[in-house]
Order: C-alpha cells, then sequence, then structure tokens
C-alpha cells in the first residue's frame, strides 16, 4: 500500500509516457499509464488515480471523449496536454469536464506546478472547514460537496474551487485576475477562457436559468459576482 498521490498518463506516443512517468515517480507519485482512452478509462475505474494526464489525439477515442466519460464516474482532476494551443480546442476540453489544459511542448516545472496546485484543491481559507450556509446554498467544505435547495449537486474539482472563492464573498465584483490567480494560480493569468467556460458550467448546474442567472452575475470587462438571496 502507498500513501503517495496516484497520477495516470494517457498518451499514445511512448517516448512521452516514458519521460513522464520517470519525471512522476522521481517527484514522489505513484504512475500508471495508458496509450489508448478506453484502457484509461478502465484504470480510472479499477485504479482511482488522484489526477489524469492525458493527450487529446489518440486513436479510437480522443482525449475530448475520454474526459467526457470520466466525468460520467468521477471527479478527479483532468489536466490536457496537447499541441493544439488554439482557444477553440482548449474551450472544448475545458467544456468536456478538463479543469486545465497545457500546451506541448511544455516546460516540467510548469506541468508539476499545475500538478500540484490541480492535487492540493487550492482551496481558499483552508483552515477554515465549517461548512458554508448562504442563500439557497450549502457547502460542505470537508467533504467538498454542494447542495442548492437541498439538492446535492456534483461539481468538479474546479467548479467547487471556483464557486467556493466567489461565495465567500458575496455580493462583491471579483476580477477577473483575481479568480484565475486564486482558482488556477499565476500559470493561468493568459488563459482567460477558463472563466468563460466554468462559469457557464456553474450556471448550468446552480441557476433555476442558466439563461437568465441570478445568483452568478457577470460584471462586463471586470469580472463576476456571486449574488446568494438573488
Amino acid at each position: 500500500m502507498t500513501d503517495r498521490p496516484r497520477i495516470l498518463v494517457v498518451d499514445d506516443d511512448p517516448q512521452i509516457t516514458r519521460v513522464l512517468s520517470t519525471v512522476l515517480t522521481g517527484e514522489g507519485y505513484s504512475v500508471k499509464t495508458a496509450a489508448d482512452a478506453l484502457t484509461a478509462r478502465a484504470i480510472v475505474v479499477d485504479w482511482k488515480p488522484d489526477l489524469v494526464l492525458t493527450d487529446l489525439c489518440m486513436p479510437h477515442m480522443n482525449g475530448i471523449e475520454l474526459c467526457r466519460r470520466i466525468r460520467i464516474i468521477s471527479q478527479v482532476p483532468i489536466i490536457v496536454l496537447s499541441v493544439k494551443s488554439a482557444e477553440p480546442s482548449k474551450v472544448e476540453a475545458l467544456d468536456a469536464g478538463a479543469d486545465d489544459y497545457v500546451t506541448k511542448p511544455f516546460g516540467i516545472d510548469e506541468l508539476l506546478a499545475r500538478i500540484r496546485a490541480a492535487l492540493r484543491g487550492r482551496r481558499t481559507e483552508e483552515d477554515d472547514l465549517e461548512p458554508l450556509e448562504i442563500g439557497d446554498f450549502r457547502i460542505d467544505l470537508a467533504s467538498r460537496r454542494v447542495y442548492s435547495r437541498g439538492r446535492a449537486v456534483h461539481l468538479t474539482p474546479k467548479e467547487f474551487d471556483l464557486f467556493v472563492y466567489l461565495a465567500r464573498r458575496p455580493n462583491r465584483v471579483i476580477e477577473h485576475r483575481q479568480l484565475l490567480e486564486a482558482v488556477w494560480g499565476d500559470l493561468a493569468e493568459e488563459h482567460p477562457e477558463y472563466l468563460r467556460v466554468f462559469m457557464a458550467q456553474l450556471r448550468k448546474k446552480l441557476e433555476p436559468d442558466p439563461s437568465a442567472p441570478r445568483h452568478l452575475a457577470t460584471e462586463p470587462w471586470v469580472g463576476y459576482r456571486f449574488n446568494p438571496s438573488a
């Protein structure tokens, strides 16, 4: 048995999986690899990794579909690794359930920083795990669960972190840059699409009418505001 964090690396390039496995093992992680998405999904079910690193372009099933299938069965953090740097590719991956997106070629130090951020969940006010009850919502910080009007809402790790950060600062406009730094760290400052995608996902899950949000308001050109009693 081991208490080391478990990371699943999914890529059909054996050189990449070999290098990442060596680096991550050296950093103290327990690592398994998969050369295709179907094998990866089976490993997620049986091994229950703490984090998944996946490529986008793979045979039989691509990384986007793998993200979708993992999200059906698990809320494990997912970081996509891809040569595709265009914003539409990033948005598609985030929409499918990814928590972060790293463009190849990447620096190992940057990747390790993103892995650490994903694994620790970037909780705000980490020492205060008392349940937070505000408006129609109850947030169980210890179990990382959200309830809306008594109904459990399943959020991904980054959706949860983003909602908690806003909920702890009700009725205040939080600037885009502040939210990015708080939830994804300094490395995400140049990715405003993260907020756009994740706020849309939160609205689908938490708003009575996502097309006319009452609780998660946009302040044009500035940021977002959480209105608990809207």
